[in-house]
């Protein structure tokens, strides 16, 4: 995004990297004559879990994780629960697999009834909270996924951003098939370091290891890795989640004052979806008065009057408060000065694409 921009539209926490933690990847460059040991990081990643090292398994980004389960697991039923980020679809699909879709709709508030996925799916991937509907499943509901014969992919890359991670299946083992992909990338900045981790047990950890190539994660990385999983960090996240909850409280209330505008909730993420008629032209204007937000319509089940907006502080968001009253204004008035009373109704009428299109996976997807 441009200097000018309040950019909304990329969901990763303000003020990151932390100076702490620049500080610890910058001492790592010291080693980089040496090949990656990534030991410690992942006890550091099973002791924060309260798991065995054998269930931990680090990767480039919960991106790479997608697509080492793509490729690596025997699957003959791909099913994935949408809206939700679209990387899983992506690389399963370039893998060859035909994948089926479980669209949650906006008048069941976005909310899985297991009931809907079909029984004999062998891979089912859902996100929690899930991107970009800010939704958070209860953690019994996903259970009920779980079965034997089955691989459950949870997507929990912004569960670190939810207070005291509530409804987070990561440290479970009772649950057959249970895998669970966390990501460094949104509450620490690093996008541009490429870490996540797999948690799943041991022989899924072990079909995927072998799919990777050799010293997959940079030395940096696994020193990120093994920094953000220590009791300083753990702290500073929970404190940091609480701090975006009140944040988001406040850009929901900001938001309540626009009757155009349905929030869709409640949300539990660093970001609130947003549904509000003639979006795309209220998108581009926001643009021009210096906010960037994210369309909603290239997530699979959603159409064009959807937004996404990133949790900032209070005075982003009344900020942006102000900008959306202005573009909404400024959008009124200009449908009034186009519009006279004399106008046919087939011609005032929005038009534009219809609802569920551009949900191809075109668009440059975010990096986990």
């Amino acid at each position: 995004m441009g200097a000018e921009l309040t950019d909304l539209a990329v969901n990763v926490r303000t003020g990151t990297p932390p100076e702490w933690l620049r500080e610890r990847i910058a001492e790592s460059l010291g080693t980089l004559a040496a090949y990656p040991d990534g030991r410690a990081a992942r006890r550091a990643v099973a002791a924060r879990h309260g798991l065995p090292e054998e269930r931990v398994l680090l990767t480039a980004g919960a991106a790479e994780a997608f697509v080492l389960l793509a490729r690596a697991l025997p699957v003959r039923r791909a099913v994935v629960v949408h809206p939700q980020f679209t990387e899983p679809e992506a690389a399963l699909r370039d893998a060859g697999h035909a994948v089926e879709r479980v669209v949650l709709t906006p008048e069941e508030g976005f909310r899985l009834d297991p009931r809907a996925v079909p029984g004999d799916a062998d891979l089912v991937v859902v996100g929690n909270p899930t991107n970009p509907t800010s939704v958070l499943h209860p953690a019994g509901v996903l259970a009920r996924l779980a079965r034997p014969g089955r691989i459950l992919v949870v997507d929990e890359a912004f569960m670190d951003a939810v207070p005291v991670e509530r409804e987070s299946l990561a440290s479970r083992t009772d649950l057959p098939g249970l895998v669970v992909l966390r990501s460094l990338t949104k509450t620490w900045g690093l996008a541009g370091l490429r870490v996540g981790y797999v948690l799943a047990a041991p022989d899924t950890v072990a079909l995927l290891e072998r799919a990777q190539p050799l010293w997959p994660v940079s030395s940096p990385a696994l020193v990120a890795a093994e920094a953000c999983s220590a009791p300083r960090a753990m702290a500073e996240a929970a404190l940091a989640a609480h701090v975006t909850a009140a944040d988001r409280a406040h850009l929901l209330a900001r938001l309540a004052e626009f009757p155009e505008l349905t929030v869709q909730g409640p949300a539990a993420g660093p970001f609130v979806l947003v549904r509000l008629p003639g979006a795309a032209a209220v998108r581009s204007r926001l643009r021009g008065l210096g906010f960037a937000v994210r369309r909603g319509d290239t997530f699979p089940g959603l159409g064009p009057d959807y937004l996404r907006l990133a949790v900032r502080d209070r005075a982003t968001s009344d900020r942006f408060a102000t900008a959306l009253r202005t573009a909404l204004d400024d959008l009124s008035g200009r449908s009034a000065a186009t519009d006279g009373p004399d106008t046919p109704r087939a011609a005032r009428g929005t038009s534009g694409p219809a609802a569920g299109s551009g949900n191809d996976l075109t668009e440059a997807q975010e990096t986990r």
